[in-house]
């Protein structure tokens, strides 16, 4: 079994964060919650205990048992970890008399400890907490403190454990992939040999061993990761992968065509399937995004139940779900973070439908897809596209969708990705498009009154979309852009530029 860090979530917004700085050391890591703790077995190296919107003197806040993880396995508290690692222990946590959220500095550092080594006094780092632990048990060291918070790092002696006020993983703590890579490598002894070549060695093995001689059928929709899904699998079982791209009228202008030509020889059985009517009938009268999402899931679930009666003795549905897709679909693992808002490949199949799913990028990042990708000697046009979602143009239609909307949105984000290639701004943006606005605005064309739609357009910069800042793109070119789209698509007087982060918004608008 290969080595792992396990990360025991208590709801922090920077749990995700914890387990990226991780992998990027070359080391596997996984989150559960810590209610839900896996069977500990020797491939775990180490323990992170979370943060989370809880006060450990709250009546309900999360009590885990760590009778067989403290003092058995290497063990880091960041946060609420840590003040649960005093509490719980013998020390004392009170509310902080001066509230620590952001930037800090720390006023003191043991900088020849194993865990804070190479860490200099007067470091930045971030805190987000209301309490502070005001008493640590007898036999805990501090090792670092700030000029408010005297306890800002500690060391349980005679153990590998330790606790840290502060946020290592966020990138405010300027030096925290220091005590971070001290934590996993040094005291874990990690071996960092979880890399994109040894991802795609062990998955392909088990790949093999789980499906055997069976068929699967894949949904392709040129985009990274259901592409890296088809390839891994393919190298897995060969000709027993069955490939289909759906046109459910909502894809970019020209896309089936282009899609189904991008995977000429790369050795792939591609269908091509037309069942855009089936989406339109389905999305009839829709407005709610969540009804619209789940109306194209039931859709695209339908037309991969027939699809599948076509290949003989099909018993799999392969899906380029990645981690970001499970995460904001349902908290991870059963664990206590929010649901943001459903994912159309996410949640399972319903009854009816006879194929078990098959992902094997459910845990890795979009970032971490496209280094498995250039292993598996994917082309970059396809692995530097821009993320797309299931749902297509379906969610980029604010309120009902129609064909006429469809087609006007189609030419609106030609002209807006073809002009970021053709300036070149593509690769600086993580991902782009537009949106049909659901009002209609007035506006002079040929001396005459117009009232016509107008539509956003949205271009972010980001890692692996758990979060995301707006591009700067320049004035001159949204200028060019906007006047390109209005004197070339009939049906759009406006353009206006999205200018929101996620967080607060989201990359999508639905």
């Amino acid at each position: 079994m290969k080595e792992m860090i396990l990360i025991l979530d208590f709801g922090s917004q920077y749990t995700q964060l914890i387990a990226r700085r991780v992998r990027e050391l070359n080391v596997y890591c996984e989150i559960h919650p810590w209610n839900k703790v896996p069977t500990l077995t020797e491939n775990i190296k180490g323990v992170v205990l979370s943060g989370s919107p809880f006060s450990t003197r709250d009546e309900n806040a999360p009590k885990p048992d760590l009778s067989e993880i403290k003092g058995k396995f290497p063990l880091l508290g960041v946060c609420f970890g840590a003040q649960y690692l005093s509490l719980n222990y013998g020390g004392e946590v009170l509310p902080s008399t001066i509230r620590e959220y952001g930037r800090a500095n720390l006023s003191f550092v043991n900088e020849s400890h194993e865990l804070t080594k190479g860490m200099t006094n007067g470091s930045q780092v971030w805190m987000s907490h209301g309490d502070t632990i005001k008493k640590v048990p007898s036999h805990y060291e501090i090792i670092a403190s700030t000029s408010d918070v005297e306890v800002a790092g500690y060391h349980v002696q005679g153990e590998k454990t330790y606790g840290i006020q502060f946020h290592p993983e966020v990138y405010h703590s300027l030096e925290g992939a220091t005590l971070l890579k001290n934590f996993i490598v040094d005291i874990c002894e990690c071996s960092q040999s979880w890399t994109p070549d040894s991802f795609v060695d062990s998955t392909v093995e088990e790949l093999k061993a789980k499906i055997g001689t069976d068929k699967v059928i894949l949904g392709l929709s040129g985009g990274v990761d259901s592409s890296v899904a088809a390839v891994l699998l393919h190298k897995a079982i060969g000709s027993n992968l069955h490939c289909i791209f759906v046109d459910n009228g909502l894809l970019r202008k020209n896309e089936f065509e282009s899609v189904l030509e991008s995977y000429k020889g790369m050795g792939l059985n591609v269908k091509g399937v037309d069942a855009s009517s089936k989406f339109y009938s389905a999305l009839s009268g829709l407005t709610d995004p969540e009804l619209k999402r789940k109306a194209i899931g039931k859709v695209f679930v339908d037309v991969f139940d027939e699809e599948s009666k076509l290949v003989e003795d099909a018993k799999w549905l392969g899906q380029g779900t990645i981690y970001p897709d499970v995460i904001e679909s349902v908290s991870v693992n059963g664990g206590p973070s929010q649901t943001i808002k459903s994912h159309h490949n996410v949640g399972g199949l319903p009854d009816y439908m006879k194929l078990q799913v098959v992902e094997p990028l459910r845990l890795l990042f979009k970032d971490e897809v496209r280094r498995v990708g250039r292993s598996l000697n994917i082309a970059d046009a396809i692995l530097n596209r821009h993320p797309f979602p299931g749902p297509g143009l379906g969610i980029r239609i604010l309120g009902e969708v129609t064909a006429e909307k469809v087609r006007i949105l189609q030419e609106v984000d030609h002209i807006f990705i073809s002009s970021l290639k053709e300036d070149g701004l593509y690769n600086d943006v993580w991902q782009a498009g537009a949106i049909f606005l659901p009002v209609q605005s007035v506006g002079v064309m040929g001396d005459e009154r117009t009232y016509e739609n107008a539509v956003a357009l949205r271009a972010v910069s980001s890692t692996d979309g758990m979060t995301a800042d707006w591009c700067h793109l320049p004035y001159e070119f949204l200028a060019k852009i906007s006047n390109k789209i209005i004197n070339q698509v009939k049906g759009i007087n406006r353009v206006t530029y999205d200018i929101s982060s996620k967080p607060p918004a989201t990359i999508e608008w639905e």
